[in-house]
């Protein structure tokens, strides 16, 4: 099934009989494969672009990247980052916009900018019994009712199929620059970063990678960056020497890289994400001893590899989630992707399918999929 325009979608669904697997580009993993697809990949195109108004709506089908080469031409942009997961999970495709919004897929500039769903001005999509619903709008001053936009995103297709998305974007910076720790253990990266992101100069990125380095990115107009930059050099004094790397080039390669997290492309094991109180990772990484981990977000999202079969959420010690991104198809039926919900949190969640998806069709398997 792939449908070109809203009402052949709704038309499809409304027909359906049997559960189906929602496909965009095919670089993100959601569901269990089913003999159905619906393939979402023919919806495209951007139909709305005000750089004026910081605005531009899409269909769902449309690429990432001829959406962030759009904004490119008029130096704006996505400031929510949203992760290209291809080299880590072995996918191919394209990403789109319909799969990040669904996924409310964000990078690390989400502890500063916000997350996709904060950006999200309104949705159209199709419930499980074929009807179009459209929220929000395709303007900043907007009343929505029911605010169904931010229900939409992070439910990964459970809710309804998303045929066109409205967005605020954002002006890109005139330069970053990135700062560097090295010689720090996870408590002491974390504490870094927590100084760095509680200061007053405007951290827009706070991570440590696989190597165990510090990463902090500073975003804006060149004197004020190199300003703030110096004064987070005098807070971060008592953890070590401050190294600076103000080359454009590198610096979108190093955050790229995090954001997308390419250092676990090859690593041996079962792959991690997991969610928690920054002051809460280290002692996360200690109960599991990873092979190799990265943090994001200060120390709020972990990336990690651990040996096969490894049942991460029984070892945590910790309040968190923990998603299973990458491992054996045996193992994502033992363990399930998602980490369980709560008892009450599970109630909602299935009662918010049951009104959307009474027939129980879009991308089985996602129970507790709600994020």
């Amino acid at each position: 099934m792939k449908p070109t325009s809203e009402q052949e979608l709704s038309e499809l669904i409304a027909k359906a009989t049997a559960p189906f697997h929602i496909k965009g580009g095919g670089t993100r993993l959601s569901g269990l494969a089913t003999s159905n697809t619906l393939d979402t990949s023919g919806l495209t195109g951007i139909t709305l672009y005000e750089p004026g108004a910081l605005t531009l709506v899409a269909q769902a089908g449309t690429h990432i990247t001829e959406i962030e080469s759009a904004l490119a031409a008029e130096n704006q942009r996505l400031a929510f980052e949203p992760a290209d997961l291809r080299d880590v999970l072995g996918t191919q495709g394209e990403s789109t916009l319909g799969g990040v919004a669904a996924s409310n897929a964000s990078g690390p500039r989400r502890i500063s900018a916000g997350a996709c769903r904060d950006f999200m001005l309104g949705v159209r999509f199709v419930d499980g019994l074929g009807g179009i619903v459209k929220n929000g709008g395709r303007v900043m001053k907007n009343v929505t009712g029911y605010d169904l936009v931010k229900l939409i995103s992070g439910a990964h297709g459970t809710l309804g199929v998303l045929s066109e998305v409205s967005m605020k974007v954002l002006p890109n910076v005139e330069m970053q620059l990135c700062l560097r720790l090295e010689g720090l253990d996870p408590a002491g990266a974390v504490a870094a970063m927590s100084a760095a992101l509680g200061s007053p100069f405007e951290v827009s990125g706070a991570a440590q990678d696989a190597d165990g380095i510090v990463l902090l990115r500073l975003e804006g107009f060149e004197a004020s960056v190199r300003y703030r930059a110096a004064q987070i050099t005098d807070v971060l004094a008592n953890f070590g020497t401050v190294q600076t790397e103000d080359d454009q080039d590198m610096c979108i390669k190093i955050w790229r890289d995090i954001r997308d997290a390419r250092r676990f492309k090859d690593t041996q094991g079962d792959l991690w994400r997991i969610s928690v109180k920054p002051s809460d990772a280290p002692s996360i990484l200690e109960a599991l001893s990873p092979s190799q981990a990265q943090l994001d977000w200060g120390g709020g999202l972990i990336w990690l590899a651990v040996p096969k079969g490894t049942d991460v959420r029984a070892k945590m010690t910790v309040t968190g989630h923990a998603m299973l991104m990458r491992a054996s198809s045996d193992m994502m039926q033992t363990l399930a992707r998602f980490h369980p919900e709560p008892t009450p949190v599970a109630k909602i969640s299935a009662d918010l399918r049951a009104r959307f998806d009474p027939k129980g069709l879009l991308n089985p398997g996602l129970m507790g999929g709600l994020s």
